[in-house]
């Protein structure tokens, strides 16, 4: 990787407001909403330890990079941030950067070798050591943390929550055992791990005494929950508990449920517990059965997927349903790109993204043939992104009319000085989804209130309404 070619600049410096705590630390946290509560976990045990945070790079005294490399961007997004880091670890006054997380595990050498700014190296099966190795930077003892990749933990103190404190999302699983041949995670997080459903519980119970609204679920594939741990599925008996031994919490959301394990008795929890919103993240990937066999989808046709949808349709009704589709594939032919688009046009889902195929060193799927051109897969995710857009913008009009209770983000000022509650409709997980707009009758509700809205307007993506 071309590390040092990339920008090495210092941002300009903000006017210094006070004098910096002892201790204070910056965090930046890349990547998906799991390596967030990795973030949050780590950010908890420094606290407890009598570390600070600021927001000011500039006025930190060590910084600590939590990286992703699940494709290039991103691999590409951290360098970066390490870089601009580093200039403040060369240059001003901080004293240690220490970088945690997937692009840490993995590229190691590469970092040690090109970064030299760099003090410590954390891997993604070592985030409770955070503490230890950050002192020890410190004491000018430093050394670099990789424990076997497949080793579990616990972290025994309280998440610094980044998400607002009205919404948090709970990792139920680490690493994953499907090894499709696109994906690099198996090597960087291990094989899958679960979360003993005590130690999740007793998460959730601290997170709903800290003001929780929304509790969001998230693993690399959350479906297979407590197969490793219990002999069987147990992501429903999980739920249950959920609901049952949480008060605050009013919303219960599920992300990352692979179709093929979706079993009966998850769609029974999930249509009958009024806390878990009518929502499922169930990526496919593609639409043809050619493509799946190639990404090592094991148990996985169009058919198959045309089924789950059916049967989600049916036994949930009103369900919300999102996926993601990976365009230009190793040897995906014109035939297959169709073969999507009609999967997208007959299935009609709710919410949908597409990313064009990262090639990545170490994956099966790098080493096939029938690699294509880049601007095709930009070409094809183009066209499936233009079809679902036509959806989508046709089922948000559907929606005109209807009463929702809606989750509230926050408010911003229009241009005319009004002001506007920002939401979120249970349709919509925070980050990838769309917005509900309001003015609100009398006060303004808080952020993390779930208030009753009636639907007015559909604006591309988002919709617009009344407070009942």
């Amino acid at each position: 990787m071309p590390w040092r070619k990339l920008p090495r600049k210092i941002a300009k410096k903000r006017k210094k407001k006070t004098k910096p705590e002892k201790g204070s630390i910056f965090v930046s946290s890349l990547g998906c909403d799991k390596n967030l509560t990795d973030t949050e976990h780590m950010m908890g045990a420094l606290r407890e330890a009598g570390f600070t945070f600021t927001e000011e790079e500039a006025e930190a005294e060590s910084a600590i990079v939590n990286t992703c490399c699940f494709i290039h961007d991103a691999k590409q997004e951290s360098v970066r941030e390490i870089l601009r880091l580093a200039a403040y670890r060369r240059e001003g006054r901080m004293k240690a950067l220490i970088v945690t997380g997937c692009l840490a595990q993995r590229y190691r050498e590469e970092i040690r070798k090109e970064i030299p700014e760099v003090d410590a190296i954390v891997g993604t099966a070592s985030v409770d050591r955070i503490v230890k190795t950050l002192s020890a930077v410190h004491r000018g003892k430093a050394a670099d943390v990789l424990e076997d990749i497949n080793r579990s933990y616990k972290m025994t103190a309280g998440r610094v929550l980044t998400t607002g404190g009205h919404y948090a999302y709970l990792k139920i699983a680490e690493g994953c055992d499907k090894h499709c041949t696109y994906c690099i995670i198996p090597q960087l997080r291990g094989r899958f791990r679960s979360v003993p459903v005590e130690e999740l519980l007793e998460e959730a119970k601290a997170l709903d005494a800290q003001g929780v609204t929304e509790l969001i679920l998230v693993a690399q594939e959350t479906t297979r929950y407590g197969l490793d741990l219990y002999g069987e599925k147990r992501l429903h008996v999980l739920l249950k508990r959920l609901c049952e031994e949480t008060e605050g919490i009013r919303w219960i959301r599920l992300l990352y449920c692979y179709p093929e394990e979706i079993t009966d008795d998850l769609i029974r929890v999930i249509r009958e517990e009024e806390k878990i919103v009518k929502y499922l993240d169930i990526p496919v990937q593609s639409g043809s059965d050619a493509v799946l066999k190639r990404m090592g989808r094991r148990n996985v046709t169009a058919e198959g997927i045309r089924e789950t949808v059916r049967k989600l349709r049916e036994e949930i009704p009103g369900v919300c349903l999102r996926t993601t589709l990976i365009s230009g594939f190793p040897g995906e032919t014109a035939a297959d790109h169709r073969d999507s688009m009609e999967l997208v046009k007959d299935l009609c889902f709710d919410r949908l993204g597409v990313f064009p195929y990262s090639k990545e060193e170490g994956t099966a799927a790098g080493r096939m043939r029938g690699q294509i051109a880049e601007p095709l897969k930009k070409r094809r995710r183009t066209e499936l992104m233009k079809l679902q857009q036509r959806i989508a913008f046709a089922k948000a009009k559907e929606h005109i009319g209807e009463e929702l209770s809606v989750f509230v983000e926050g408010m911003i000022t229009d241009e005319e000085g009004e002001e506007i509650c920002v939401a979120r409709t249970f349709r919509d997980a925070p980050e990838v989804d769309g917005f509900l707009f309001f003015s609100p009758k009398g006060r303004m509700p808080m952020s993390g209130e779930i208030v009753r809205v009636r639907v007015t307007d559909a604006r591309e993506y988002d919709l617009v309404g009344e407070e009942v």
